[in-house]
């Protein structure tokens, strides 16, 4: 049987509870030229096609079934054992019934488990089709430390979905009966991978390039996604695509909640900061582990499947905090590199980001000029969470007016509430 490797981080999913009977390019890291000689050496290195890229296998996945089967499967599966679902389960049920993790089937039995564990990827047999589901042990201790690196205390998906979950781990191919909907005001943003392969090929896109965030979107994070269709249209591509992809799945605490989120990314397109005709805004369903470079591989190859060729990185990608020391978890330069050499990701295109700051000479976001960094102003997360919530306004040119009311609008309701954070919704 003919096999295949694909990135899978070991931080894709499976079920962590008991059943009970109740209710192929060579990698490539595109720095861009900036002479006229250069950028006609990357078009000869680097071809411009047309057509969307293949997502991995070949072939999407989709595991919700038919509308014409779904009386017969809910009628079949009305006497089987019963999962209790968390919501962060619900979440990656999500993830696997749309294809974002083609070409898995469903939940990954111990064999995937281990590969992934121990190497980030797997050897697939191709075309291979097994309904039994596998019950194996949860090793815990070993699933944090290799994902995460540490086993320190304050790994917020650790706690919220491993210290506490279940000592068996569940495996097998799945059926979904129904779309996962939240209800939520959100889910016309929700788009699938077929959903937006087919938005994306409906206006005529030859390049995408993806950018995703957990944050609300600045001028900085602007500058870099406009400066790089600029520099897609250089290189040759007639019609490059944004897909501005803001995680949906669990975030920790002190990240601002998903509906915020979108509503301020609405109003950065309002405001013209990036510009709808160019631009697709969707939402990625998949949690979030803060899992650094082993991360990033699962967020890279999941837009693969979208469609995406490009895919932006910067400083630190789904990094953290040391839970217990005051450091980064993670070297900041290692995500980037690690995707430039990822098994199972040679046809995706890594772009690094360009360091952006405030400008205080020219009053807006600008590229870091190193030969006068008295110039620049770096504004940190921290410090944009400070001033929203303590009402004050960035430097003019930080972030569009629209968008920073509604961040400061966001934790103003959190002291109305008296809450840490408002919840957020589940699947229904």
């Amino acid at each position: 049987m003919a096999s295949m490797s694909t990135a899978f981080p070991k931080t894709t999913p499976f079920l962590s509870h008991p059943l009970t009977k109740s209710d192929s390019l060579i990698a490539t890291t595109v720095s861009f030229p900036s002479s006229a000689r250069s950028r006609s050496l990357r078009r000869a290195t680097l071809r411009v096609r047309s057509a969307l890229i293949e997502p991995d296998g070949g072939k999407l996945v989709e595991l919700v079934v038919p509308e014409t089967r779904r009386r017969e499967k809910k009628h079949e599966a009305a006497d089987l054992p019963r999962v209790k679902l968390t919501a962060i389960d619900l979440q990656w049920m999500h993830v696997l019934s749309e294809g974002w993790a083609s070409p898995l089937r469903g939940f990954m039995r111990e064999a995937e488990f281990l590969q992934t564990l121990h190497f980030n990827s797997l050897r697939l047999d191709d075309g291979s089709v097994v309904n039994i589901i596998e019950i194996y042990k949860h090793p815990k201790e070993e699933r944090i430390a290799r994902t995460w690196g540490t086993t320190a205390p304050g790994l917020p998906f650790a706690e919220e979905a491993i210290t506490n979950a279940g000592n068996w781990l569940i495996g097998g191919d799945l059926e979904v009966l129904e779309p996962v909907k939240y209800n939520d005001g959100l889910d016309r943003f929700r788009l699938s991978p077929f959903e937006l392969r087919k938005e994306l090929e409906k206006r005529g896109a030859d390049a995408v390039f993806a950018f995703q965030l957990r944050n609300p979107v600045h001028n900085g994070h602007a500058l870099l996604m406009t400066d790089t269709r600029r520099r897609l249209l250089e290189m040759g591509y007639k019609n490059p695509i944004l897909l501005l992809h803001p995680l949906g799945g669990f975030t920790k605490a002190d990240d601002v909640p998903l509906s915020w989120r979108m509503k301020q990314h609405e109003k950065v397109l309002e405001d013209g900061v990036l510009d709808p005709e160019t631009t697709v805004v969707s939402i990625f369903p998949s949690p979030m582990l803060y899992a650094g470079p082993t991360e990033v591989q699962w967020h890279a190859k999941a837009r693969i499947n979208a469609g995406a060729n490009f895919y932006i990185v910067g400083r630190d990608p789904a990094g953290m905090g040391h839970p217990v020391e005051k450091r980064d978890l993670y070297d900041a330069d290692h995500g980037k590199k690690v995707l430039s050499m990822a098994p199972g990701l040679e046809r995706l295109n890594i772009l690094p980001f360009r360091v952006a700051a405030y400008d205080k000479t020219q009053g807006k976001m600008a590229f870091f000029d190193p030969s006068r960094a008295q110039d620049f102003l770096f504004i940190s997360g921290t410090k944009m969470r400070g001033l929203a919530k303590n009402k004050e306004s960035p430097p003019d040119g930080f972030m569009c007016p629209g968008g920073w009311k509604v961040l400061v609008d966001y934790y103003d309701s959190l002291s109305l509430s008296g809450n840490a954070r408002l919840p957020e919704k589940v699947p229904v």
